[in-house]
């Protein structure tokens, strides 16, 4: 029975039918059958060793083939994102050419060559006791089954950053589709996998399977070795438990839920308080507030002043769509929750639509530090959508106090003047930098750029592994294990290992960094 918008787009996409008229367009899409994820699987286990021997220059020119399909695939892709998932097409279009240019700068990460680590010890019998042969590099993990997210349907999907950072390690990749877009999971899948075949990738390197039983069923079978995952805490936790809870648990790469907290110094609002407080509004309620870095919360110094500034930008923001009925109905609930505090008040409620879909306007609540630090067994959580809560605080301790009783987030962003700050920021920055992943200054979490200083990730519940980032050149770095080669004949080490280095990486030996031979 099709109880929402979602399920009744996947409905008709299912049917092989258009979800904007209803006119079949192709064959009907069904779930993966445990029959087809069995050959998936198999075909993934036996071509992760022929993988694990191609070069890093082969591997590059398989994702800027990739690359080259999808960007010449841009108008279709983009007509069938919208009609599935209501984005509108600028936000899509520009979500393309990010998902192209992450694939090329995984094809430039491999062409450097350091992300190998690649380190050489040679023996040192006068060592007390004897130094052996040592030689140390990165290598495919294996398997990753990836977990799409909804609201990115190209940038965190089948030709995504995930893919593209676990193919740029040389693991094959089964991608799990999301429901939000079944028919764009499809055809991208059918693109990427025939780039990858073109530019010669074994077969078996890249599969897109569909349905909740096969998720699950593919997490827990052995041959898959690595997970990664962008969606809800939920869902997140469900199968981080799964991966940990198989008798060979395997890493599992979730990004989750994030509050992204905004400090706000005195200074900076003598300033600048009005321009913060429209950019900040225009921050929260970017996409609708579905973005991962979204900033939930804002503290800013008691007698601010800022409220109405706060209430009239978000007034100008039109309500918009959400990306469906469950995401809404979750967005509701949340502020619902919140309205049913008394220890926080409304600053602005909802927008009413009154019109059919999954529509949301701006939301706006408020409440003091004291009262937040007097309710530690109400944590403020993050709430998916445009709604933000604002915190007065007394003094900057009593905001970083807030601060460090938050959850992890990916980003932290403070507002202070350079000149002119009464108190050192010395521990307000400390405090922001423990609890996130990215620290912003002066400026807005939303939009991640994709290069390589980006660090995409935080402590729990932002991310299910502080240590990685799921975005940048870094990402990869979770599809890697070390292996340690001791003593072991030259003819019979990995390349990149090997003393004349026929790969020309740059190479740690014997305690110092030696740059990559020209070609």
């Amino acid at each position: 029975m099709v109880t929402t918008e979602e399920d009744a787009v996947s409905a008709l996409v299912m049917q092989g039918k258009d979800p904007r008229t209803g006119e079949v367009v192709g064959d009907p899409l069904t779930e993966t059958s445990p029959e087809e994820l069995d050959a998936v699987l198999d075909a993934a286990a036996r071509t992760a060793s022929t993988l694990r021997a191609t070069s890093p220059g082969e591997r590059a020119a398989w994702l800027r083939a990739v690359a080259a399909a999808v960007d010449a695939a841009a108008p279709e892709l983009v007509s069938l994102a919208e009609a599935e998932t209501g984005l509108p097409q600028p936000r899509l279009t520009g979500e393309v050419t990010r998902t192209t240019n992450q694939l090329e700068l995984f094809a430039r990460v491999l062409e450097e060559g350091s992300f190998l680590e690649a380190t050489i010890d040679h023996a040192d019998p006068a060592a007390v006791p004897p130094y052996p042969d040592l030689r140390r590099v990165l290598e495919p993990l294996g398997t990753v089954l990836v977990f799409t997210a909804g609201n990115f349907p190209f940038a965190f999907s089948v030709a995504g950053g995930d893919t593209a950072s676990a193919l740029a390690a040389g693991c094959p990749v089964i991608v799990k589709s999301h429901p939000g877009h079944p028919g764009l999971s499809v055809r991208t899948g059918q693109i990427v996998a025939d780039a990858l075949a073109g530019a010669g990738a074994p077969g078996g390197s890249f599969a897109v399977v569909h349905g909740v039983d096969t998720g699950v069923a593919a997490i827990t079978d052995r041959r898959v070795r690595a997970c990664s995952f962008t969606g809800s805490l939920a869902g997140g936790r469900a199968l981080h438990e799964l991966a940990a809870g198989r008798p060979d648990p395997i890493p599992f790469y979730g990004e989750l839920g994030s509050l992204n907290p905004v400090l706000v110094t005195r200074a900076a609002v003598a300033r600048r308080g009005a321009e913060i407080a429209k950019d900040y509004v225009a921050s929260f309620t970017l996409g609708t507030g579905q973005f991962c870095t979204k900033p939930g919360l804002l503290l800013l110094p008691r007698g601010h002043g800022l409220e109405a500034a706060l209430t009239d930008a978000a007034d100008a923001v039109p309500p918009a769509p959400m990306l469906g009925s469950r995401i809404h109905q979750s967005f509701v609930s949340g502020v619902e929750a919140l309205a049913g505090r008394t220890d926080i008040r409304p600053l602005r409620a909802p927008s009413v639509v009154d019109r059919p879909g999954s529509w949301a306007g701006a939301a706006l609540f408020a409440t003091t530090a004291a009262q937040v630090l007097a309710a530690p067994e109400q944590p403020l959580e993050e709430c998916f959508g445009p709604v933000s809560l604002v915190v007065e605080y007394d003094s900057l301790e009593q905001a970083v106090a807030i601060v460090r009783g938050l959850g992890g987030s990916l980003t932290a962003t403070l507002h202070a003047e350079d000149e002119g700050e009464d108190e050192d920021l010395t521990e307000t920055v400390a405090a922001l930098s423990d609890v996130a992943g990215r620290l912003v200054w002066n400026g807005w979490p939303t939009g991640v750029a994709v290069g390589w200083a980006t660090h995409h990730g935080g402590p729990w519940p932002a991310t299910t592994d502080p240590l990685h980032t799921s975005v940048g050149a870094s990402a990869l770095r979770r599809f890697l294990k070390p292996a340690a080669y001791q003593s072991v004949p030259d003819r019979l080490l990995p390349a990149a290992l090997q003393d004349d280095n026929p790969l020309r990486l740059p190479r740690r030996v014997d305690g110092v960094l030696v740059p990559g031979k020209p070609e």
